[in-house]
């Protein structure tokens, strides 16, 4: 028979209990980054959470940096991981600078977002494959309906909602979606079983979000914007959120931060894109996002 010390028996009993404390305590998180990849809503496309917006002032900024500039930060951007690039057909020229920009990066470590505009007497199919070769891509990750500011969008856009879903038939376009201006067309978002995504303006001050008039100079409806947020990520539908600097607007990085740490931990949403003009603000907005999620 095996001898055992009392001492054997007070160690392992020791390391027993030990174990069983630890099993009873939560799993620690993963902390959230910046640069991670998420998936938008109920479809299968991840994207990082920060995006590389090329439309301050409508695409004025990042046109003014020049080609060769322009390219040095967007490559800066996907070094740093972020690896979702948004552009629109109304920041003129910003597709094929885009296009420039990620040529020879592989098109599997990057996200590409477009935004059409709705206009009349224009064909869906032509103006996606025209946008498409100007992006120098085969398909676009995500295809929104640009500038949706009536609480008739809906059914004013029903030619181009077609337009959209045939392109995801083709594999030219896997999500599909809207960004919306103004309360009026926002309040069409919730229970709308044609999006897949919206895009949907951001802050914690309302600057630059949605009123009652899409274009007010004044200050936005947050709670009621941060309703219909939620409401729509509860549908399982996915929630980009642009103005996180209120268009420039936000001078100090106190209201840059803040700004983040709103649309994540208040929001709820699933990724933010925000316009750059050099690498600083890259690096920062990395930072800004990465102690707001912390």
């Amino acid at each position: 028979m095996t001898h055992y010390s009392r001492r054997y028996f007070i160690k392992t009993g020791l390391a027993a209990g030990a174990l069983a404390s630890a099993g009873n305590l939560p799993l620690r998180a993963d902390r959230q980054t910046a640069t991670d990849w998420v998936t938008l809503g109920k479809t299968n496309v991840k994207v990082t959470r920060l995006a590389f917006g090329t439309g301050t002032m409508g695409g004025r900024v990042q046109r003014e940096l020049g080609q060769d500039q322009f390219t040095r930060l967007v490559r800066h951007a996907h070094e740093r991981g972020i690896r979702f690039f948004e552009t629109s057909e109304s920041y003129a020229e910003m597709h094929k600078m885009l296009g420039i920009a990620l040529q020879g990066v592989p098109r599997d470590s990057y996200q590409l977002m477009s935004k059409v505009t709705t206009r009349d007497g224009v064909d869906p199919q032509q103006k996606i494959d025209e946008l498409r070769k100007l992006a120098n891509t085969e398909y676009f990750d995500v295809m929104l309906l640009h500038f949706q500011h009536t609480a008739t969008w809906p059914t004013d856009t029903l030619k181009w909602q077609d337009g959209v879903q045939e392109a995801q038939l083709k594999k030219a376009v896997l999500v599909r979606g809207a960004s919306v201006h103004g309360l009026p067309a926002l309040r069409q978002v919730p229970e709308n079983k044609w999006l897949e995504l919206a895009m949907i303006r951001m802050n914690h001050k309302g600057t630059r979000m949605d009123a009652e008039q899409y274009d007010t100079e004044g200050p936005g409806n947050v709670s009621e914007v941060v309703t219909h947020v939620k409401q729509v990520r509860k549908q399982g539908m996915g929630v980009i959120s642009m103005k996180l600097v209120g268009e420039g607007a936000f001078t100090t990085r106190e209201d840059r931060q803040a700004a983040m740490k709103f649309a994540f931990k208040n929001a709820g949403v699933n990724a933010v894109t925000v316009g750059y003009k050099n690498t600083a603000e890259v690096d920062e907005a990395i930072e800004n996002l990465n102690l707001a999620l912390a």
